[in-house]
This record gives structure tokens, sequence and C-alpha cells, in this order.
């Protein structure tokens, strides 16, 4: 006898049975049979390329599946496009978010929705008073009549539920929601979700960050090349999670107490026009420093100070002892400086092209020009190419492999390895692992320890506390423009991150220094 909610629907809102999708001949997804009941929250979590996100398109309509049945409600249902998604109950929420950045919170809620109207002419107070009984749902004080871009991340994510809410669905998909969300934040969102599942709605959270997993999650499934290899009501420890996820056991990163002596790089007082305010560092030959701190603390803008992409006010720098003011990233790069940019795909890469071509971009001695169109030479670009493929362990089929081929962690890869054949002194690396899953996530900070233990510099840009502890040698941690305090060795803890990321500093405080354990 078939399981039934208080509503008197099926307790299993959705399922799938032998699901199974290839490309090119390559199964993403392979039979694989899944459940989502309602009222509850189920974790889906897998390497990159393990085949979540060609699941999750196959239940938004994107792409038909080869074979296999998808049920609602215990029905037999038919997804031909996202439209039908739609109609069935399902919303999906990605990384990405597809708000129209022009449109207010009332707009982009509304977007496609039939509105009532009269003589032609759209009843915006109806619509207005449905909308409000959807931001009251999930608790959003956001001004409603202003452009969603002028808002903050976590504001845009729960306008994206309220769209959900307001299209009726019963099942939430949400793919690395809190990737750009504060602790606060993040609480508040999950505050959201369970206010969603006491109502009955289903939500599907996809994430790389395992203790979110852990603890949101009511079950959890894991994919690994395209299959199913685990469902498990979330009683597991973290580190059998990551073991399963990378198919190995992965030792976790122990901390680092390293002493170095030959200043690099020396910040005094510097600041921006409005989120770098007065900030003084010495950064050294081979270290690893990090720089935490909430969202919109300013660990951005001054990685961009220091490569030349964005205008210092005031203050200065000082490059091995002499002055250094870039105007341009060029100038930048001239001294051995790059940046590994948080957003990969719009700032990193051109991902429609090839490994090779992405990798010599920087190289412009290895191009030449035809008819006004540089070309990257073939011969000498290709051979760096699969020296920097070989060196990363880029999982590819060649250099010659499109960039969108590849899984996040392998793009990131790339990212870092156009920089190689430069020999970059100083590699400032903003969010090094956002999207990225807890294998490549190791494979990058070995490439991180290797490239340090032979003397580059590296300066970690993170927002995941719980990375920089054992990765780093030094932890400056900003508030609101300005440094907070600075933590070193086995100080560097995730509740020493959070008590700096929450310690408001005024002009002259001076910050706090190596917080005891």
């Amino acid at each position: 006898m078939e399981q039934t909610s208080q509503s008197g629907r099926p307790a299993v809102f959705l399922q799938t049975k032998g699901i199974t999708k290839a490309f090119a001949g390559v199964k993403a997804v392979d039979d694989v049979d899944l459940s989502i009941e309602c009222g509850k929250v189920l974790g889906l979590v897998g390497a990159n390329g393990a085949g979540k996100s060609t699941l999750i398109k196959i239940l938004a309509g994107a792409h038909p599946q080869d074979s296999g049945s998808i049920f609602i409600d215990g029905r037999e249902v038919s997804i031909p496009d996202p439209r039908a998604s739609t109609d069935l109950g399902l919303s999906f929420i990605h990384q990405e978010l597809t708000l129209v950045s022009e449109f207010n919170a009332v707009e982009n809620i509304t977007l496609g929705v039939k509105k009532k109207s009269f003589m032609g002419m759209i009843d915006w107070k109806d619509t207005r008073e449905r909308v409000q009984k959807v931001i009251e749902r999930i608790n959003l004080h956001a001004p409603l009549n202003v452009p969603v871009k002028e808002l903050s991340i976590a504001d845009q994510w729960l306008i994206s539920i309220g769209r959900a809410l307001f299209l009726n669905a019963r099942m939430i998909a949400m793919d690395e929601p809190t990737a750009s969300l504060s602790e606060t934040e993040v609480e508040m969102l999950f505050t959201v979700i369970r206010d969603l599942t006491a109502n009955g709605i289903a939500v599907v959270y996809v994430s790389h960050r395992l203790d979110e997993i852990l603890e949101i999650c009511d079950s959890i499934t894991i994919m690994k090349d395209g299959k199913k290899v685990l469902d498990t009501g979330g009683d597991m420890s973290k580190q059998d999670l990551i073991d399963v996820i990378a198919g190995r056991h992965v030792t976790a990163i122990a901390g680092r107490v390293r002493s170095f002596e030959h200043v690099l790089l020396e910040l005094d007082a510097v600041s921006d026009n409005n989120k770098v305010k007065d900030v003084s560092l010495s950064l050294y030959k081979g270290e690893i420093l990090g720089i935490s701190g909430l969202a919109g603390a300013g660990r951005t803008e001054l990685g961009n100070l220091i490569f030349g992409s964005r205008r210092l006010k005031s203050g200065s720098m000082r490059w091995e002892g002499n002055p250094y003011r870039p105007r341009t990233p060029s100038y930048a790069v001239s001294k051995g400086i790059v940046l590994v940019p948080e957003d990969r795909h719009t700032e990193g890469l051109i991902v429609d092209n090839t490994i090779a071509f992405n990798v010599n971009l920087p190289g412009v001695r290895l191009t030449r020009s035809l008819s006004l169109v540089p070309v990257v030479s073939t011969g000498k670009g290709r051979s760096i190419a699969r020296s920097v493929v070989k060196r990363l362990q880029i999982k590819t089929t060649g250099e010659a492999a499109e960039v969108s081929s590849l899984s996040g962690g392998n793009q990131q890869k790339v990212v870092i390895g156009k920089w190689l054949p430069g020999n970059p002194r100083l590699i400032i690396m903003d969010e090094p692992t956002r999207g990225v899953d807890v294998g490549a996530r190791a494979e990058i900070y070995d490439i991180i320890h290797s490239m340090s233990g032979n003397g580059t510099t590296f300066v970690v840009i993170s927002s995941d506390v719980e990375e920089l502890p054992g990765l780093c040698d030094r932890v400056l941690v900003m508030v609101e423009g300005r440094v907070s305090g600075e933590l070193s060795g086995k100080s560097i803890t995730k509740e020493n991150i959070l008590k700096l990321s929450y310690t408001r500093q005024t002009p002259n405080s001076g910050g706090n220094k190596d917080l005891p354990k």
C-alpha cells in the first residue's frame, strides 16, 4: 500500500526509475532511481561530472532522458520542456541566478505569469497583493520597487524562492544556494527552507558544502560517474561522505607553522573609493596568506587593487622594496603578479574554446596576427598546454578539448594553469574552490602547497572558513573594508575567523592579532 502524507497525497512526491542519459555515447546519468519526499530536504551530492546537473536538467525539461521513467504522485509523467516541468510543480534555482537584473522584485516574481488585467492594462495592485503573501512567507525585507541588481545575493535568492512559490511549486531544487552567502545569510536561508518543508514542499539541495548537507538534509543521495552509489538518512560522518564522493580516502590538511624572511609585497594604509579602507600588510616570499570576512567586507576589492584592476585612492604599495602602483593588470603581470578571479566563467575562461587556447591567452609572445585577428601559434602553444595539463593533472581527452567539456574542478585548474608558463611570483586566488568537489579541492590545495614550497606566494581570498585552516600560513580577516585581525599557525580556526568577522573596526583601531585558540 502506497504511503500517503497528511494531505492525502503520496508521501513520495517525485520518483525516477532507471533514468539514463548519454552524450556522444558517454553516459552522464546511468540507471538512476531517485525518491523525493513531500516536506523533506534531499541532499544531492557528488563530484563535478557525477551526473547531478544532468539529472536536474532532465527533471527541468532541458534534456529528455534516453530511457527510464518519471513519476509524480505515483503517476508516470512526461517532461518534454521547461513549461511542462513548471506545470507539474517543479522549480529550479540555479547557482547563477536567472533574475532580470533591471526588473524589481515584483516583476521578477511574476515574470511570465498571466496577470489580472482591466481593459488591456495589468492590474498591478492585485499583482502586488498576491506577491505580498509570498513575500511574507519568505521573510523578505528588501525594497520591492528597486532593480534586483541593487539587492544583496541573499535577497536575490529569496526572490527566486518567492517566484517558485508564486508558481505554486511543490518541489524546489537549489543549486549551490550558499556559495555567495555569509554565515548569517546561510542561517536565514535555512530558516526559509525549514518553513517550506513544514508546509509540505520538497527541497532538493545540491551543494559541495558537506557541513550544510549534514545540517539541513533529511536524506542524502550520492552520485559518482553518472550512477547513484549511495542513499543515506544523513547519519554518516563528513569524512565518510568525502571518501564516498571522492572514491578514496581523503586525508584532512594539517596545520602549517612556517617562517619567512623575504618581504615580497608591502601595503601601507591603502584605500580605494569606498570598499577598501586603510589596509596595511606585509606579504612574504613563499607564504600562503588567506583573506577572509563576510560578503561585502572588501576581500575581492583588495585583491583587485593589488592586481591593478581597481584604482588606488590613497596609501602606497611596494614590490620588493620599490614603489608599486599598478594602473592596469598588464603592469601587475609584468611584475609576476596574476589573478585567478572569483567567476571563472565570465572573467577567467573562454569556455567555448580549447584548453590550449585558454592556457596560451596570457602569452602574447606566442600569438601572431592574421588579418588583425590574434591567433594562438599551434606549435609552441600546444606544447605548453600539454605541459600544463600534465603538471596540474587536468582530466581531459587532450589540450584540444573545449573547456566547456571539463568539470568545474578541471576548469579551475585551467584558470590556474594559464598563468604558469609566465612563472608568476604572486598568485591571487579569489574563491579558488567555489563549486568544486572535494576531490578536486584536495588537488588544488596540493598545487598551492607544492608551488608555495618552491617559492611562489599566494593570496587566497575565501568565504569558506573551513578551507583556510591548514591551507594558509596566516589569515587576515576583513570587516567593512578594514582588517579586523590577523591569525597565524594554530590560531587559524573557523571559530576565530568567525569571531573576527563580526568584530567591527573603526579608523585607527588597529585590529586584533593572533587570537588565542
